[in-house]
């Protein structure tokens, strides 16, 4: 919808239940047609499109909010957990991610033959809530210093973006290597190392 104004509040409850909707249509079926969608969320076909003009653009706001959702929870992460166990956390949601992404994946290529900048600006506010916990673990001593968010989530993204079978348990055992890399010296790196970008 490109209007700036504010929804009111029926069409404001139409539009989240058309993007729950598509989350679960999606994952059950990639191919998942609009009319599928609307009738999930209850609504006519007219209100769907009258939110998001194309299936493209309900999925990728789809895919939006699901990163924003994941990129909102290093700071509850950090008031739950000490900065190592928070950073920890947080790479298995991003497997979690990938996971839902794959599970999503045709539906997600549709928009790549698109303008759209959502994967770009996905991995921006990802590797910027991995800089943030990075932080955080330096600052306690309990993460080594020198690595950037973008680094971390280029190493996690390889395997999770391979179409093998078993990529997910592959990528909880590549968690568990770079958690391991992550915290290794840091007591006597600490912050002496500059960032790499």
């Amino acid at each position: 919808m490109s209007s700036s104004r504010p929804l009111r509040a029926d069409a404001r409850r139409n539009r989240e239940a058309l993007l729950v909707a598509a989350r679960e249509a999606l994952l059950a079926d990639e191919d998942a047609h609009v009319e599928e969608i609307a009738r999930r969320a209850g609504v006519a076909v007219g209100t769907l499109y009258r939110h998001f003009e194309t299936r493209e653009a309900l999925v990728a706001e789809v895919y939006r909010q699901e990163v924003a959702e994941l990129c909102a929870t290093p700071a509850r992460l950090l008031t739950q957990h000490a900065p190592d166990e928070a950073l920890r956390t947080f790479l298995l949601l991003l497997v979690e991610h990938a996971a839902v992404g794959r599970g999503m994946g045709e539906a997600l290529e549709s928009i790549m033959a698109t303008d759209s900048p959502v994967f770009d600006d996905a991995r921006d506010e990802m590797a910027s809530a991995l800089d943030e916990l990075l932080a955080a673990g330096v600052a306690a001593g309990l993460v080594r210093g020198g690595m950037s968010g973008r680094v971390v989530l280029r190493a996690l993204g390889g395997i999770c973006g391979l179409r093998a079978k078993g990529w997910k348990d592959d990528a909880l055992r590549i968690v568990t290597i770079l958690y391991d890399g992550l915290r290794y010296g840091a007591a006597k790196r600490g912050q002496e190392v500059e960032v790499e970008r």
